[in-house]
């Protein structure tokens, strides 16, 4: 998901609509996708969302208001969003956000079964960082 791949499309058209929270991005291949704030933010691609390996990922919680303060470019291949949270260090390339776009019915229910799985609320506060000393944050 990270790389650009070869004739897949690309953005022709981004759009950040602060009001609605929602990015949407038109691509050559047709597709135009409004994707959530939100979507972004708990899908972070970054270290602190991921983790650092399979099984470490970070349940975000508390997200339903995120709006973006910034939309920075990341040479021809992808975006870095700056949310209002604070996070900004998830790399977004064309192809993660048409993956996000295009998957977003079963990204919401895959979200909303951690959650269940976890027993936490979309709205619940995010818990205490832990003594985690990863320089990626």
């Amino acid at each position: 998901m990270a790389g650009l791949q070869a004739g897949a499309p690309t953005p022709q058209s981004i759009t950040v609509h602060g009001q609605s929270r929602v990015l949407e991005v038109g691509f050559s291949d047709g597709a135009v996708f409004r994707i959530p704030f939100e979507l972004m933010r708990i899908y972070s691609p970054s270290a602190e969302v991921q983790g650092h390996g399979p099984g470490q990922e970070v349940l975000q919680t508390g997200k339903r208001e995120v709006g973006l303060a910034d939309l920075e470019s990341v040479g021809n291949y992808a975006v870095k969003p700056v949310f209002t949270d604070g996070h900004d260090t998830g790399i977004f390339s064309w192809d993660l956000l048409y993956e996000l776009g295009a998957k977003q019915s079963e990204l919401w229910a895959e979200y909303e079964r951690r959650l269940a799985a976890a027993g936490v609320d979309r709205d619940a506060p995010m818990a205490e960082k832990g003594g985690h000393a990863c320089a990626s944050h």
